[in-house]
């Protein structure tokens, strides 16, 4: 893979993104599918027409995303064929630079993804059963604080 480039997403880029959303959810089984791929595409346009996502992009195109509500990440995904490969770290990075705190939502099976926010230094500061999300999975709240990181 080459060089991944950090940019502001264009409304031409809402199936690429939207796509990226779904191959995710197909590739974890754990995660039930509560909204069509139409749904999926309308959702992630409308992050974008209001300015929340950054795109990672490489030669071959948009392979991954974040969705930053002021110092809220509503979604962090990468395609599953590039996972792995610093293109996450890349977007993480990038909203850290622009915030001096983060935070967010994981679901608490989404272990590898948990993993990932630990080890960029962001702190779980609360569980719940998952009645409050929409899918009605355990989730965990993560939060990163720029002061922190040199402690």
């Amino acid at each position: 893979m080459n060089a991944v480039q950090i940019c502001a997403a264009r409304s031409l880029d809402a199936g690429t993104v939207g796509a990226i959303l779904g191959a995710n959810v197909d590739a974890t089984p754990w995660l039930p599918r509560v909204h069509s791929r139409a749904e999926e595409i309308m959702f992630v346009a409308d992050m974008i027409d209001a300015g929340w996502v950054t795109t990672a992009r490489t030669d071959a195109g948009v392979v991954g995303f974040l969705a930053l509500q002021y110092t809220e990440i509503q979604g962090l995904y990468v395609a599953p064929e590039v996972q792995n490969r610093a293109v996450g770290t890349a977007l993480l990075d990038h909203a850290k630079a622009c915030s001096t705190r983060l935070g967010l939502w994981s679901f608490t099976a989404n272990t590898g993804a948990n993993r990932f926010y630990e080890r960029a230094g962001f702190c779980a500061v609360r569980h719940t059963d998952g009645a409050g999300n929409d899918v009605g999975l355990p989730d965990v709240r993560y939060e990163w604080r720029a002061d922190k990181e040199t402690l």
